[in-house]
């Protein structure tokens, strides 16, 4: 073969089609409109929220720079959405390209405010995209603004002016207002819901103190108004509230070289780790340097302590970062520059500056050297935690150790009541984790055993939320899971050796399934959090109803689905079986209404708001009654009983 000879020719005919026709420019938005995951991160429900926060935010933005003391934010009821604030107003004169500063911050990436710190000393908009990328994926966007005395106002659609920005009347106070009609061209859902706009403006009323916020949802006639003047030592409590305490909350502040540090911590008697981290009240939920210098500067202040009142002999038995995190509940806000601020994405859920770390490091542990010699009880209850912690650690690496031999993946060392797939790429493969023997039967029976494999449970497994890990991998139920997964437990999870990437829970559609369902799901988000976040895991819905007309059988999942088919087919004789187990369907009909991948309904397991999971699972599966009880008697009007 000529090499040579063949290379050229490749590049002469991609050059004949590929010259300056084919080279595009975008302007204005029509970036954004191209490429919308590149700004705001998806186009699904988690997008949309975003348009709504980029707004929230620029109004917030005025209340740290000393200037609004409210944000009202309107839902009307065709999902449009209206951000008011009494701050300054954005400008309206001519900028230095001919156009209304209005029309160029609305309009065109990378302009705005927040570049240098004149304008904002601390603010959560850094790229100057913010207000103009919500134009661009919005079919309509007006902006009002009260300034000089005047009301000024321009309107877009799509991004695009359809005027100048002109006045239309008279202001006796400031301010901007803003509406805007999220596009359904770009997103999949322009229904905006209700509990995850409560709580980002709810978590932004912890972070800024003295800000009143006022919530309306014309959807369902409700109004919310939130002001704390605690800031994120009541968020906390507010945190913490359904779990038993060790300490009264430290909180931490302290300004240097102009970055703001605060941060709050309590510890509680729970075994699950409960921190949030901002930066100019951005959650940062992927962390950065700022939680690195927290969780740094936290493990040497406890072990300074420790060896300090003897509790410790000498560096060999500190503490682990590990132990730290066992019933911490923690809140770290960081404050500086907006021009300073180095986030990693668009979506800022990482923070990168490295200078933070130092300052957070030398901030929080210098004041907490201080909080325990001032505070001897507060060290003392933490140190007793963090000691028990660190002796259930021991315990549980020698478990850890037995299981991941148990565990070796050879295939022979897999639990007996695994039926394995033939398959071995994990991203192809299927678990079912199904409730009972009858059932298990059932769906080793029905399966394709080429990619889906099957471990039936005996029961109800422990309830992980109670119980510390040691004792969850001693569960020989659990064990027998987490040897199937392949993927380890604690300090040794690696999600690559995960061999199933769809993992299905299908349990019977009654109270003890639910419940059931409800222990597994505790598990995976207390210990695998990682499959979750993956998208790994599924909820399996078996039908309710197999119904036979004639010689056609039909599956309903719900009573309204029964309903339609026996309207549908109103003079016919039918008869009805209502399934109350898997374990009730033969092999075929299992396969069909719930293993069939052509015919199944499945829901995926998604976090969407990990605060309020984790105050769900702590309320649900923790060890204080009241709480449980109080929901339980607000939601049993809603419950159906199926006697």
């Amino acid at each position: 073969m000529d090499i040579q000879k063949y290379q050229t020719n490749g590049a002469q005919k991609d050059t004949a089609d590929y010259g300056a026709a084919q080279i595009q420019v975008l302007q204005g938005l029509e970036p954004v409109r191209k490429r919308p995951g590149m700004y705001i991160g998806s186009t699904d429900i988690i997008g949309l929220h975003h348009l709504a926060t980029e707004i929230i935010d620029n109004s917030v933005d005025e209340s740290l720079a000393g200037y609004a003391q409210n944000v009202w934010v309107n839902i009307h009821t065709d999902n449009s959405v209206t951000v008011r604030d009494d701050g300054r107003g954005i400008p309206v004169d001519m900028h230095k390209i001919g156009k209304s500063a209005l029309e160029v911050a609305m309009t065109m990436l990378h302009s705005g405010g927040k570049f240098d710190s004149k304008a904002y000393k601390v603010s959560g908009g850094l790229h100057g995209v913010g207000a103009a990328v919500v134009n661009a994926l919005s079919s309509y966007m007006k902006v009002e603004v009260h300034r000089s005395g005047q009301v000024w106002v321009q309107e877009y659609k799509k991004g695009k002016p359809q005027a100048n920005v002109k006045s239309v009347g008279q202001a006796n106070d400031t301010g901007t207002t803003t509406t805007f009609i999220p596009d359904s061209e770009i997103f999949t859902s322009v229904a905006f819901e209700h509990n995850k706009l409560i709580t980002t403006l709810r978590e932004r009323a912890y972070l800024v103190p003295g800000l009143y916020f006022h919530f309306f949802d014309e959807r369902v006639d409700k109004e919310y108004h939130f002001f704390f003047d605690g800031g994120i030592t009541s968020l906390v409590q507010h945190m913490n509230r359904h779990k038993q305490v060790l300490h009264p909350p430290v909180f931490i502040s302290q300004q240097v070289n102009g970055i703001s540090v605060d941060v709050a911590l309590q510890y509680n008697n729970g075994y699950i780790e409960t921190l949030e981290s901002f930066v100019n009240v951005i959650n940062t939920k992927e962390g950065g340097t700022h939680l690195t210098g927290f969780r740094s500067a936290l493990t040497r202040a406890i072990n300074d302590y420790a060896r300090k009142i003897g509790y410790i002999k000498s560096n060999e038995d500190n503490f682990t970062g590990d132990d730290m995190r066992e019933g911490l509940t923690a809140v770290v806000h960081i404050k500086m520059a907006g021009d300073k601020v180095q986030f990693e994405g668009q979506t800022k859920g990482k923070l990168g500056n490295a200078e933070v770390q130092s300052v957070v490091v030398n901030v929080v542990k210098e004041k907490l050297d201080t909080h325990f010699e001032e505070n001897p009880q507060t060290g003392k209850a933490i140190i007793e935690k963090i000691g028990l912690a660190a002796k259930a650690r021991l315990a549980a690496r020698a478990a850890k150790e037995a299981v991941l031999r148990k565990g070796a993946l050879d295939g022979a060392t897999l639990p007996g009541k695994l039926a394995d797939c033939q398959e071995k790429r994990p991203s192809v493969s299927e678990l079912f984790i199904v409730e009972g023997d009858s059932a298990g039967g059932s769906a080793k029976q029905g399966r394709d055993r080429k990619y889906q494999a099957i471990l039936p449970l005996g029961g109800k497994i422990l309830n992980t939320e109670r119980a510390p890990l040691d004792k969850i991998i001693n569960f020989e139920e659990i064990k027998d899971l987490i040897i199937a997964l392949g993927m380890g437990i604690g300090d040794q999870i690696n999600v690559e050796k995960l061999r199933y990437h769809r993992i299905v829970i299908m349990t019977d559609a009654d109270v003890d399934g639910q419940h059931i369902a409800t222990l597994l799901l505790t598990f995976f988000y207390r210990h695998l959090p990682k499959i979750i976040e993956n998208g790994f895991l599924y909820i399996a819905l078996p039908p309710l109803y197999k119904i036979q007309i004639g010689k056609e059988i039909f599956y309903a999942y719900n009573d309204e689905e029964k309903e339609e088919i026996l309207a549908n087919h109103p003079a016919k004789n039918s008869s009805i079986q209502r399934y109350k187990g898997l374990g009730e369907m033969n092999p075929s009909q299992l396969w069909e209404t719930t293993m069939d991948p052509e015919r199944r309904v499945m829901k995926q397991v998604t976090v969407q708001d990990a605060s309020q999971a984790d105050e769900t699972f702590t309320m649900l599966m923790g060890e204080e009654v009241a709480p449980r009880k109080r929901s339980i008697q607000t939601h049993a009007k809603l419950a159906t009983l199926d006697i």
